[in-house]
């Protein structure tokens, strides 16, 4: 093998090494056994989607943001505490009957990865379930329970664009990272603006002013 066919195997290898962690990692989280046995199904399973299939390699962002990366964790357990919670909650009330409904929630910043990671992340909470994805346009089909009015539908896909906005903080690649913080303050400048327009102006006293002043200057 020549020198170039090994360094190309080589760096091969080092961007498909952290996507097969990563498979295996999810693989466990499905099965809820972090045991021995998962973990070599896990591998194998790994292995085959990643040789058999052939898909593109993925390239990672080279980027993670370890306080970022730690809040995200810290966020996604509590997230799935309180989701079974809330299903547990609607499923034993016997007065009502938990509605569901399809909801697409276009994505602002992915990629395929961010995509993915986003779409394993809604998937894995209580009461959302990834249904479709749809690579074309970033758009994200979730099956969600617990909907009664257009104000839950609204509320689960702003849901989901904060998971895509903290994953794209701890993971995402340094271009969207920088996108992400030029909307996040064009949005709050938006807001401080729409504030100081709402303010009432202070109220100035009948017969004060430049005219006034000029008259008790001539007194």
């Amino acid at each position: 093998m020549s020198p170039d066919a090994k360094r190309g195997l080589w760096r091969e290898i080092g961007l498909q090494l952290p996507f097969l962690l990563w498979l295996i990692v999810l693989w466990m989280l499905l099965w809820g056994q972090f045991t021995v046995l998962s973990a070599l199904t896990g591998i194998a399973v790994a292995l085959f989607v990643t040789r058999v299939f052939r898909l593109p390699t993925i390239e990672l962002s080279g980027r993670i943001n370890l306080w970022w990366a730690a809040l995200l964790v810290v966020q996604f357990l509590a997230a799935v505490v309180h989701g079974s919670l809330s299903v547990a909650a609607q499923v034993l009330n016997p007065r009502r009957v938990p509605r569901s409904a399809i909801i697409a929630v276009p994505l602002r910043y992915s990629d395929d990865l961010v995509m993915t990671h986003v779409a394993v992340t809604s998937s894995l909470i209580p009461g959302s379930l990834v249904v479709e994805a749809d690579r074309d346009t970033r758009t994200l089909y979730l099956h969600v329970i617990g909907v009664r009015s257009l104000d839950d539908v609204e509320r689960q896909r702003a849901g989901v664009l904060r998971w895509e906005r903290r994953i794209v903080r701890a993971l995402g690649s340094p271009a969207q990272a920088a996108r992400l913080r030029a909307d996040e303050r064009a949005e709050h400048d938006r807001l401080a603006g729409t504030i100081a327009g709402s303010s009432p102006t202070p109220h100035r006293a009948k017969g004060s002013g430049p005219a006034q002043e000029s008259e008790e200057g001539r007194r």
